[in-house]
């Protein structure tokens, strides 16, 4: 090997040593002292990589430009989602002590499952996951990670072009002060998601690199920063019970299967026959005249629950999932971070998921203890029934919207990436091929998004589908199969093997149960949750 390619070898390399170490050779028999004792992965690397190409495809041989804190901002935008509007109806549904230990659980498994991801990138030799299950299982293992980072990221997408569809005709009625819809084409929610789309969404999706859309996803976690200090003020000022409290029980009926699709209601039908069934009882002393009578009690509408189980409970574990996959865009955000290494992206990893677990569990917390038991499926819609025309909420709301439309084009990229991996490996990049791609995407989004009612009995599916296979399957089952510097009776391959039979157990059992309440709640009729 000549001079030249031991600096290209030495520059290039994606270990743990500083760049200029990367200019030293280093001999075999004293690599053990750069190593950390705990670090037993990087071992093989440091020992052999100075001395023989590493085994990166020449295509991934590029340096990273994205800093620290740009892939911080990127990753917790990834992260972030629609979900954090839907966890105070999660934590009504499981209680507060349960849901924190849920939601916790969730996120160490999910910061366990990067590690492996990331430990896994290094010793398969690919910073692409479908490459990572070719390596490990050949056709059908790249398959699996196509197929599940498509189903995860179209799913988000959907749910955020939703909340365009849905919120977007909301806020622009309000900024005019129309009590009602007048018909206008541009209070249309689906046009608006169409235009939005096009105007806003495609042309940040045409940025090559994701390093660019640091700035972006800064501003829109800003908004959710916002978001969650207007929630927290609400609470403080709020009475309980509120008025609405007294309705029939049936007025909240409607939770986790119908999240979105309240929207389409838009407070008219649905509303308007609970209104003329039970009339508006607002005394609390009055009885509610229904097929089950009953007698509100404030103390019992404004206590919390601590352990909750009901039908919606199974519903909680694939939404906290959903809400914290991240996976397919940490190998795509690790590509392209400055002075890259396996520590620095695992320290981008941990505080981007500490970050949003903290704003997961203050936004739950306190929706739920503003709204209780009555807390809908989508937070925003709830205040509905207190505020019609608020300017602090309307702010509110044209945050959530700025969020999650600034959110879709870190979500496109993945899936563009295992497109082009899939049907054009090899192949040099072209814009044509990379705008095509992104807007075949959307296209196929907002198609979704305009025929389909509702998305939550989807979410349940993809969260313990899709989302199970990103966080526990796959990793796990590519760390068994390609680290080879470890026997398998380590207790980190002993670790792996316990984490993919946790997962494999837990997609069945969600599954199982997600499909039982299908049966027996169809989604659309009125049992239906």
């Amino acid at each position: 090997m000549d001079r030249l390619e031991l600096k290209k070898v030495s520059m290039e390399a994606d270990d743990e040593s500083s760049v200029d170490d990367r200019f030293t050779p280093i001999d075999s028999e004293k690599a053990s002292q750069f190593l950390d004792e705990d670090d037993a992965e990087s071992q093989k690397f440091l020992t052999n990589g100075i001395m023989k190409k590493k085994k990166y495809d020449e295509e991934e041989y590029h340096p990273g430009h994205t800093s620290f804190g740009m892939s911080v901002f990127n990753l917790s935008n990834a992260i972030m989602g629609s979900g954090i509007l839907g966890l105070s109806f999660a934590m009504a549904n499981t209680g507060i002590i349960l849901f924190v230990i849920l939601l916790l659980g969730v996120a160490i498994l999910s910061l366990y499952s990067v590690h492996l991801l990331l430990v896994t990138a290094k010793e398969g030799g690919s910073l692409i996951y479908e490459k990572l299950g070719e390596r490990a299982f050949g056709w059908p293992g790249k398959m699996a990670a196509f197929g599940s980072i498509t189903l995860q990221n179209i799913g988000a997408m959907s749910s955020y072009l939703f909340i365009v569809k849905y919120e977007l005709p909301e806020v622009i009625r309000a900024f005019r002060g129309l009590e009602e819809d007048s018909g206008e084409w541009y209070l249309n929610g689906n046009y608006a998601v169409v235009l939005v789309s096009i105007g806003i969404i495609l042309p940040l999706s045409l940025l090559k690199n994701l390093g660019y859309l640091g700035y972006t996803s800064g501003f829109s976690l800003s908004c959710m920063v916002f978001f969650l200090g207007v929630l927290i003020y609400k609470k403080t000022i709020l009475p309980c019970p509120l008025p609405f409290f007294y309705q029939h029980e049936s007025n909240m009926s409607m939770n986790g299967s119908d999240a979105l699709g309240l929207y389409a209601l838009q407070n008219a039908s649905a509303l308007a026959s609970i209104s003329a069934a039970n009339g508006p009882q607002l005394d609390p002393h009055a009885p509610v005249h229904s097929a089950v009578q009953f007698t509100p009690h404030p103390e019992d509408m404004c206590t919390p629950k601590y352990f909750v189980f009901n039908s919606q409970t199974v519903y909680t574990v694939p939404i906290l999932a959903f809400a914290f996959v991240c996976h397919p865009e940490v190998l795509p955000i690790y590509s392209e971070l400055k002075d890259r290494s396996r520590r620095k992206m695992q320290r981008v990893s941990n505080l981007s998921i500490l970050a949003m677990l903290v704003m997961y569990l203050l936004s739950a917390l306190f929706g739920y203890l503003t709204f209780y038991d009555h807390v809908e499926a989508e937070l925003l819609h709830t205040f509905t029934k207190v505020y019609k025309f608020d300017t602090m909420l309307l702010l509110v709301r044209l945050a959530v919207l700025t969020a999650v439309t600034l959110t879709v084009p870190i979500v496109l990229f993945p899936i563009r990436s295992s497109v082009i991996t899939l049907c054009f490996a090899g192949k040099e990049f072209s814009w044509i091929r990379h705008f095509l791609i992104a807007a075949a995407i959307l296209a196929f989004n907002n198609l979704l998004v305009i025929f389909v009612p509702t998305i939550r009995d989807i979410f349940g599916f993809i969260g313990s589908s899709a989302a199970t296979m990103l966080i526990f399957i796959l990793p796990a089952a590519f760390y068994l199969r390609l680290v080879k510097s470890l026997p398998f009776r380590s207790p980190q391959k002993i670790s792996a093997t316990i984490f993919l039979v946790v997962g494999i157990f837990f997609m069945i059992g969600s599954l199982s149960l997600i499909i039982l309440d299908w049966i027996h709640n169809p989604p659309g009729s009125k049992g239906a949750h």
